[in-house]
């Protein structure tokens, strides 16, 4: 079996949830199981709810839910028809009542809650793969609609939930049953808690849904398609002359994931590393493109591609304490770990650490934490590129040549992967854009 995922620009309308059936139908002899996100804008539409809900905006919040009603009912007119269209506007009807019930609830508690917003957010795949369902009956192709909340089972981390996947896997044996000649549909991103309660696994996640269920069910391969021609040599936006990559590893992809590169979800390589199955990214306006095929390490080595960051803020610690002590990182990742705060990068001396986060929410009080350890230092508006090849720091005339390229914008943190596979440059934010199209002119054009 395979799974395929969609992301919202693939289902945006009637003509290209045709595309993205016609996709699926194309490979129904290979048991494929669809996995679509909302239809491209609705999550942030459906999140604007809970901004005017907290704003006390009833019209917001009314004018939002006729948008998606318009939006959804005309795909519905375009596509279905007689009693298909019937069965479809009272499910649509159906969900469209409990989302104003919801709104209303949190119109009068004034707030949107992690845990609230997850909800709130889950329908925007709810009606989608309603649309895709409806459309494959009309086009009388065999078909299952499944609600990925009855399988993909998670933590009590609303918004960024991680899947448990001891609960997971029987789960998803259990309630996904692929056959040839046949396409089963669920959401991408919406999950539920052991109490069945609804969570998401953040934005994005929906890359991670098909890899979490193509991996229960030891899939022959994960077929990601969205809306470029694959995984890119970086951000065409920066560099025009961006070259799709044919192949690249894992690691490689993660890495790349992890530091912008929004072509895939950075979670997503996770569960398919676990067996080893093949990840392609491919272009649904461009199905004959072959894309890129993610899989298990390669040989060759250099940069395969560059990915940046911005919006980062780096954290001096100084200390002559640290000199011939242990337990002194352990104190300082304590306290982010309270905080519940993610570090990008980190470089260490004996009497220094350096790192690097995005999330700034609770710099304040871990600052006041971190202070009795020794002097702290934080700067902001700082940006990461990331080189991500294999084995770069095996090659010094590479390293020489980076560098080169580098002047004469000044390097604030220098950090190599553990997984020797990605070389981290920090520099100021306004440097970024500059540089990533000078290291990618040298080395790709």
């Amino acid at each position: 079996m395979i799974v395929l995922k969609f992301g919202g620009t693939s289902v945006k309308d009637s003509y290209w949830i045709d595309r993205t059936i016609d996709i699926t139908n194309n490979q129904i002899d290979k048991a494929p199981v669809l996995v679509s996100s909302a239809i491209s804008k609705v999550t942030d539409k459906l999140l604007s709810i809970g901004k005017f809900a907290e704003e006390k905006n009833s019209e917001g919040i009314a004018e939002t839910i006729d948008s998606l009603k318009k939006i959804h009912f005309d795909i519905a007119n375009e596509f279905l028809t007689g009693r298909n269209f019937e069965k479809a506007a009272e499910t649509l009807n159906s969900l469209f009542l409990q989302l104003e019930s919801f709104s209303k609830g949190l119109f009068l508690l004034m707030e949107c809650s992690p845990k609230s917003s997850d909800m709130l957010v889950s329908f925007g795949e709810r009606l989608s793969t309603l649309l895709i369902y409806h459309r494959t009956i009309e086009r009388k192709i065999d078909s299952e609609l499944l609600d990925s909340r009855d399988f993909i089972i998670t933590d009590n981390n609303f918004t960024a939930a991680s899947p448990n996947f001891t609960l997971t896997d029987p789960k998803v044996q259990e309630f996904v049953k692929p056959k040839k000649g046949k396409i089963i549909i669920t959401q991408g991103f919406i999950s539920s808690n052991e109490d069945g309660i609804t969570t998401t696994l953040g934005r994005g996640g929906s890359d991670f849904s098909a890899t979490i269920i193509g991996s229960a069910l030891d899939a022959k391969e994960v077929q990601i398609w969205t809306d470029v021609d694959g995984i890119l040599t970086t951000d065409p936006r920066i560099a025009p002359a961006a070259k799709r990559l044919a192949t690249i590893s894992y690691a490689e992809a993660a890495e790349l994931a992890f530091f912008g590169a929004k072509v895939v979800h950075p979670s997503t390589i996770q569960p398919a590393v676990k067996k080893k199955i093949p990840v392609i990214v491919k272009n649904t306006k461009n199905p004959d493109c072959p894309g890129t095929l993610i899989t298990k390490k390669l040989d060759s080595t250099g940069i395969v591609g560059i990915a940046g960051k911005k919006s980062i803020t780096s954290i001096n610690i100084t200390s002559y304490r640290m000199l011939n002590t242990y337990g002194f990182l352990s104190k300082i990742f304590t306290i982010f770990e309270k905080y519940k705060t993610p570090v990008d990068l980190i470089s260490t001396t004996e009497v220094s650490v350096s790192m690097t986060i995005e999330d700034t929410s609770n710099i304040d009080l871990i600052k006041s934490e971190l202070e009795p350890i020794g002097k702290i230092t934080i700067e902001r508006n700082n940006g990461i590129i990331c080189l991500v090849g294999n084995n770069i720091w095996k090659d010094s005339k590479l390293i020489s040549k980076i560098f080169k390229t580098l002047s004469p914008a000044p390097v604030k943190m220098i950090s190599l992967g553990a997984a020797d596979v990605a070389l981290s440059i920090v520099l100021s934010e306004n440097e970024i854009d500059d540089t990533m199209k000078k290291i990618h002119k040298a080395f790709f054009e």
